[in-house]
């Protein structure tokens, strides 16, 4: 749960976590404060090149079938042919990056992602010591 907070000067309200109750940091806070900065360029650094890469890929595909109908037509194994291999490695690179990101995601993000998290937010109630029943 959020309150929403306005900002001085007119600015949009920012959504403080935790509930309200103060205490809590405001997102325009957070998101100015240096480790979110190299949490957010971190992400970016994987996910936009990412991104380029497999719009490439992808327009590759779409132009080939489009503008090359007989290179796409090329028999490799019987019925199988290169637009039909590259039309299921669409399918296959979509599961790569998906694993790519998961795992990029465990060993360099998630870690940080939620050191920043229990900064900002304080730990969990089970963490603080206080039982909830």
């Amino acid at each position: 749960m959020s309150t929403v907070q306005s900002i001085p000067g007119g600015a949009a309200p920012a959504a403080t976590p935790g509930g309200g109750g103060g205490g809590g940091a405001s997102y325009v806070e957070v998101a100015a404060s240096p480790e979110f900065r190299e949490l957010r360029a971190r992400f970016r650094r994987f996910v936009f090149p990412m991104t380029v890469l497999f719009l490439a890929w992808y327009f590759t595909y779409v132009l080939l079938a489009a503008y090359a109908p007989g290179f796409m037509g090329i028999g490799i194994v019987g019925d199988i042919n290169v637009g039909l291999v590259l039309g299921l490695g669409q399918f296959l690179s979509t599961f790569v990056i998906t694993w790519l990101y998961v795992r990029w995601a465990d060993r360099e993000f998630d870690t940080s992602a939620a050191e920043l998290r229990a900064r900002i937010e304080g730990p969990a109630p089970a963490e603080a010591g206080g039982e909830s029943r």
